[in-house]
């Protein structure tokens, strides 16, 4: 629950309500992306997903995307020579759950994937992928925001992305301005 206006939750260190900073924030809607790398020890895929990522540069083309601190896939990926940001379609919500809510290996148990250019793994179905790596960490709060530079990417499907608002997920609906009103 994220709490309301009408009944905070009380104010947190800097005076905002953790809850109603969370349920404000809710309102923007974000794009769902794996971030999948292979394992620098065992070699089997790593994955987590996200959905704070943003376009950061084009020269040199760089990406961003936020981590928690308490995630314990993000340093098992870190040190990988390559990571893949997948850009999930509507129809993979249920990838997007098992990266977000699984733990270890199974993670990726039913989730198809290929070696990308470099090496890392990526999400068959996904609308585009960009592989990248660790450029920057700077630590945030509660979050490390990563910088990650593109070598490799491309597009895959025409399908709509998946989209996050107001905690929960949804699609992107298209607009086609209509003629005559």
């Amino acid at each position: 629950m994220h709490g309301s206006p009408d009944r905070p939750s009380g104010p947190s260190a800097t005076g905002l309500d953790p809850a109603a900073f969370r349920s404000v924030l809710g309102r923007f809607p974000t794009g769902v992306v794996a971030v999948t790398a292979l394992d620098p020890a065992s070699g089997r895929p790593a994955g987590l997903a996200v959905n704070s990522f943003t376009s950061v540069s084009l020269d040199p083309p760089l990406v961003a995307f936020c981590v928690a601190h308490t995630s314990t896939t993000w340093p098992v990926m870190r040190t990988a020579a390559r990571l893949c940001v997948n850009i999930l379609a509507e129809s993979q919500q249920d990838v997007s759950e098992r990266l977000a809510f699984g733990s270890g290996p199974e993670k990726f148990a039913g989730v198809a994937w290929t070696h990308g250019p470099g090496g890392a793994p990526l999400i068959d179905g996904a609308v585009a992928w960009i592989e990248c790596s660790v450029e920057q960490e700077h630590l945030a709060g509660d979050h490390l925001i990563v910088v990650a530079r593109a070598h490799d990417l491309a597009e895959h499907r025409d399908e709509g992305p998946l989209v996050f608002y107001g905690g929960r997920y949804g699609a992107f609906t298209r607009f086609t301005p209509s003629r005559g009103l």
